[in-house]
């Protein structure tokens, strides 16, 4: 529900603070005086288009804050949880500023967020319908979204247009590939040459390190074999070895350990090296017995390796690139195979296809089935809106096929008793559409998710005892959440719960839009003008009490 709207520097708003309760509350006014441009404020700060010319003349920018009242469970409330952008308990803050250059800014909770997430919330917060929704109606496109909304198939329309383009890109597909068959061969070819080569080398991705090392002990295993000899011999082979040498320092130093124990450690040290010294010997040994001189297998790997250079050259990348090379052709290569088998490329533009006609067909059965049911509830309010044996239909047939379906739907009315059905632009009067299109909207108000509902002067074009009739309706949507109405119909401001004056004055030479809540002295004036003009009489303002006391028991 709205619990408050603030508006600086909006248009004709220089400052307002505006507080709104449940219920039907009304704003009503004198032509121009402003009152659609409070809604058009609301509208702006839930993610409408802004514009610099929005901002009052003299102004740096233009500033609106609307609250809501958000209980936990309310798709609201899941939407901003999801969203990341919850705020204090129970309510929903929004915040749209607009400066005169035509920059704006948006804010949910006081965190900045896109014109797509106001709008977004929005959808969950309000419902606007527009002075000149009506006018809509004598669209068939409209009137199918009308029927799918009433029925509530918007979610399957989504699906279903989603299914269509993903059956025209399978199709898209199907003759690109087509198209390039001949191209695609010869790219298919090209690949499949360089996957062939690399599969025959079979380079593994350590190979070429461990090749390198391997070439390396081959090609000088002569040198390795009477090295390590030499080293192992001079280590211990005859009297002079390094170990013969310790042997005796050591003998030494044991006797002088004896006269100072001091020299302990360092007798240690001496023997721990002495071991060392030994093992190392005895590797060097062992690593001498392993050594082969074999040219064979040097000729073998030097053979592999010029393989695995050629073969890099060949495909211009350097060695270790080739492992990824192979992996990446063999990907392409799939995916232009892939794309080469018009067979599969067939089948999956069919399958796509028979996967749209399968929902299209539910979708068309399901408009079917609900069409008689909302037109028989839109014609029983057209009774009660001076259209006595009107009714309506709506015709739902086969039609081209296209994203939103296989359908197409109709409109067709007889506006009062006797009179054979017709399209809706071809029978109705603008007087007639307008209140056909209220009969719509609030069937479809009451359908609607969202708390609050408001109707910007759809009762144009309407008197009497309709606009009573309908005064009586928006009173009853009321009672179940709030209902807020600009209106220039006494019979629909009488019956309200609450009701706003909107007026214009000039401050500092400048018309500014000034806003005022009525007590119910005020709102025998303020309906007292709305019925008499110019001229207020006592009986005008006994009438307007009259229709106030008359709402009231409604």
């Amino acid at each position: 529900m709205l619990l408050s709207l603030s508006i600086r520097d909006f248009v004709l708003v220089r400052g307002l603070d505006l507080t709104f309760s449940s219920g039907f509350g009304v704003l009503t006014g004198e032509t121009g005086a402003g009152k659609s441009i409070l809604l058009g404020a609301l509208n702006l700060a839930l993610g409408g288009r802004a514009e610099g010319d929005l901002v009052r003349q003299g102004a740096e920018r233009a500033e609106i804050n609307a609250e809501f009242s958000c209980p936990d469970a309310s798709p609201a409330a899941i939407w901003l949880q999801e969203q990341d952008l919850v705020g204090d308990p129970g309510l929903c803050l929004v915040r749209r500023t607009v400066e005169a250059g035509g920059r704006s800014r948006a804010q949910i909770n006081g965190i900045s967020v896109t014109q797509a997430q106001l709008k977004a919330v929005g959808e969950y917060l309000i419902d606007i319908h527009g002075q000149h929704a009506h006018y809509s109606l004598l669209k068939p496109a409209r009137q199918m979204e009308i029927l799918d909304e009433a029925l509530g198939l918007v979610a399957e329309g989504v699906t279903l247009a989603a299914a269509w383009w993903a059956w025209k890109a399978a199709e898209q597909g199907l003759a690109e590939a087509t198209r390039q068959g001949e191209t695609l061969a010869q790219v298919l070819a090209q690949w499949q040459w360089v996957a062939d080569d690399l599969r025959r080398l079979d380079l593994h991705p350590d190979e070429w390190a461990q090749i390198q090392v391997e070439h390396s002990r081959l090609a000088h295993a002569a040198d390795l074999l009477a090295g390590t000899q030499e080293v192992a011999a001079a280590l211990v082979g005859d009297e002079g070895a390094t170990l013969a040498r310790l042997s005796g320092a050591r003998q030494r130093l044991s006797g002088l350990a004896e006269m100072d124990p001091s020299l302990a450690e360092s007798q240690t040290l001496i023997d721990s090296a002495m071991a060392e010294l030994e093992e190392a010997a005895r590797g060097l040994n062992r690593y001498a017995e392993r050594v082969e001189i074999d040219p064979q297998a040097l000729n073998q790997i030097e053979a592999r390796m010029a393989d695995i250079s050629a073969t890099a050259r060949r495909h211009q990348v350097a060695v270790d690139a080739l492992p990824e090379l192979f992996e990446a052709t063999q990907q392409r290569l799939a995916e232009a195979q892939a794309s080469a088998d018009l067979q599969a490329l067939q089948e999956a533009a069919t399958e796509a296809g028979r996967q749209w006609q399968m929902q299209a067909d539910r979708l068309s059965a399901a408009r079917v089935q609900g069409a008689a049911p909302l037109a028989l509830a839109v014609t029983a309010v057209m009774q009660e809106l001076a259209m006595a044996g009107g009714r309506l239909e709506i015709i739902v047939e086969r039609g081209a096929a296209g994203p939103q379906g296989q359908d197409s739907v109709a409109f067709q009315v007889a506006p009062h008793a006797g009179q054979d059905l017709k399209p809706l632009a071809q029978t109705a009067s603008g007087g007639e559409l307008s209140r056909i299109g209220l009969a719509l909207q609030t069937i479809l108000a009451e359908d609607k998710g969202s708390d609050t509902l408001v109707f910007d002067e759809v009762d144009a074009g309407i008197g009497g005892r309709v606009a009573s009739v309908l005064g009586q309706k928006l009173a009853a949507l009321g009672r179940g959440r709030q209902v807020i109405c600009v209106t220039h119909l006494p019979q629909v401001a009488a019956v309200a719960d609450y009701q706003y004056a909107v007026s214009k004055q000039v401050e500092a030479g400048q018309a500014t839009t000034v806003v005022h809540r009525l007590d119910t002295e005020e709102r025998i004036d303020e309906i007292a003008r709305m019925l008499g003009g110019l001229e207020i009489t006592a009986t005008t303002r006994e009438h307007a009490a009259e229709l106030i006391c008359k709402g009231a028991a409604v």
